[in-house]
């Protein structure tokens, strides 16, 4: 009989009220809404105490039209189907105020919390989720405090802020938003978001590694060769232009997604399982995170470029031709680059991190690749495959490990296989989305899963260096790639050229 082992309860969840700026953008529309309306309607364990949803942006929208179109957002991207009693009991909770923008804005903001909580019995416990340009942050947090609508750490009721990435443009600008953040939250206040971090299967991370003495037995230099981490996506820029051209793959993904999965796998085992613990472990490992030198980023670092091309059966533009992109850009849709650990577990051993748009699949996937077995024995007439962990994050999520078998039948015949798990077969139950955790978890005050100031500008340290070389050597390629390949071939020559070679699933 199965035997599942609870390392730990469910935190309670305190009512409040979820404050959502730009609730008229996309991500208010594709994620937080339904994520939102999955927490109240599902009865998987996970319903908040209660809670209201007041929208606010910019946008006049009467409250009416935002209820539908909230409701026809929930219906596409919810992983729930939609219910019409539970769409009711949520859309009665959820309000929309316009004026952000607006002289007395905040004041109105604050006169609606006030119906809101009164209306339902609710605690003046707030949480206010920035979905709103970078360069808004600063101004926004400040209006808030001039508002009278932050408390203070220790005081009855909470106030809590969500920053969504990404958090500066750079190592500088990073600082100053921290900065400013900081001059009216606490940093206990205060939940960076990324959303690669509420994923099931970077969750599980920490479990496969630090529950399983066989991992971590053989987790380093002395066992495993080299580690590849990709992150593809098969659709281009889309509607996001605005935002994706001053940002490019390495802002987008590298600076933080990528490093958050290399700390996770890479890091030290945390002293417990606290979220300041496993904060500061991961800190440490991307502190022994060897820079990439000015005079290396051509050879250790390879950008790239989609050009038109074939995704899924159809002819697609390359990136100068998407809406809204300059033709003189210099923007980069691809990224490969070799990184180095400098600690003792994991000196010497490169690791492989790829991500673009436009790829010819969409996945995620760590592979830790093993050392070859030494060359006796089944090993002596030739190479035989190495063993390899694949974390799948997405899609169909899960691992696999490859090993060798010999083959029925008279003689030996030596074949890989795989020992899989998928999630969806094993535990047969759903996967909640990414956002469910992460705003249960903003409810609850557990930081485990978000991202430190400090970490956050130590990631950027990191690709500093990288973005110094782009601007200053022009010599540096942008190699270009048809759209439905998995990018340039600068990308396999890097790998190559150490005699390995890109995996995948």
């Amino acid at each position: 009989m199965d035997q599942t082992y609870q390392i730990a309860e469910a935190q309670a969840v305190p009512a409040c009220t979820v404050v959502i700026f730009g609730a008229s953008g996309d991500l208010a529309r594709r994620k937080l809404i339904p994520a939102l309306y999955n927490l109240r309607a599902c009865g998987e364990g996970m319903r908040p105490h209660d809670f209201a949803i007041l929208g606010f942006a910019r946008r006049q929208i009467a409250v009416d039209r935002f209820h539908h179109q909230m409701r026809d957002a929930v219906a596409r991207y919810s992983r729930l189907e939609l219910d019409d009693a539970c769409w009711g009991d949520f859309a009665a909770r959820l309000d929309y105020l316009s004026g952000l923008d607006q002289p007395g804005g905040f004041e109105r903001l604050r006169t609606r919390l006030e119906q809101l909580e009164a209306n339902y019995r609710l605690p003046p416990n707030r949480i206010y989720y920035l979905s709103i340009p970078p360069e808004a942050i600063n101004e926004t947090v400040a209006s808030l405090d001039q508002a009278g609508l932050i408390a203070k750490p220790g005081a009855q009721h909470f106030s809590r802020v969500v920053v969504e990435k990404p958090i500066g443009h750079d190592l500088e600008s990073a600082r100053q938003t921290n900065r400013a953040i900081l001059e009216h939250f606490a940093e206990s206040q205060i939940f960076r978001i990324d959303h690669y971090l509420g994923k099931e299967t970077v969750q599980n991370l920490l479990v496969l590694r630090f529950a399983n003495t066989i991992f971590e037995r053989v987790w380093g230099a002395r066992n495993v060769d080299h580690v590849q981490i990709t992150v593809a996506e098969s659709e281009g820029v889309g509607s996001r232009a605005m935002y994706y051209e001053p940002a490019g793959a390495l802002r987008d993904m590298v600076q933080n997604h990528m490093l958050q999965l290399l700390a996770l796998i890479a890091m030290e085992p945390p002293v417990s399982l606290e979220a300041e613990a496993i904060l500061e472990a991961k800190l440490n490992l991307l502190r022994a995170l060897r820079p990439v030198p000015p005079g290396q980023a051509a050879t250790q670092v390879v950008r790239g470029r989609y050009a038109a091309g074939t995704t899924d059966g159809q002819q697609v533009h390359g990136y100068l031709q998407e809406e809204g992109i300059p033709k003189n850009s210099r923007t980069e849709t691809f990224v490969a680059l070799k990184a180095f650990i400098d600690n003792w577990r994991w000196a010497g051993v490169p690791f492989y991190l790829r991500t673009g748009k436009r790829m010819g699949a969409r996945e995620s996937l760590i592979h830790i690749q093993f050392k070859e077995v030494p060359r006796i024995l089944f090993n002596r007439a030739g190479v035989l495959p190495a063993n390899a962990l694949t974390l799948r994050i997405q899609p169909d999520e899960g691992f696999s490990f490859g090993v060798l078998a010999k083959q029925p039948g008279l003689g030996v015949a030596i074949r890989p296989v795989r020992m899989n798990l998928h999630y969806q077969s094993e535990f047969h139950r759903p996967v909640p989305d990414a956002y469910e955790r992460l705003l249960l978890d903003v409810m609850a005050g557990d930081h485990t899963l978000f991202v430190s100031a400090s970490f956050v500008e130590q990631s950027w340290a990191f690709v500093q260096s990288i973005l110094d070389s782009w601007a200053s050597d022009y010599s540096i390629p942008l190699n270009e790639y048809p759209a439905g390949t998995m990018g340039p071939s600068a990308a396999d020559q890097l790998i190559q050229a150490d005699g390995r070679l890109w995996l995948s699933l």
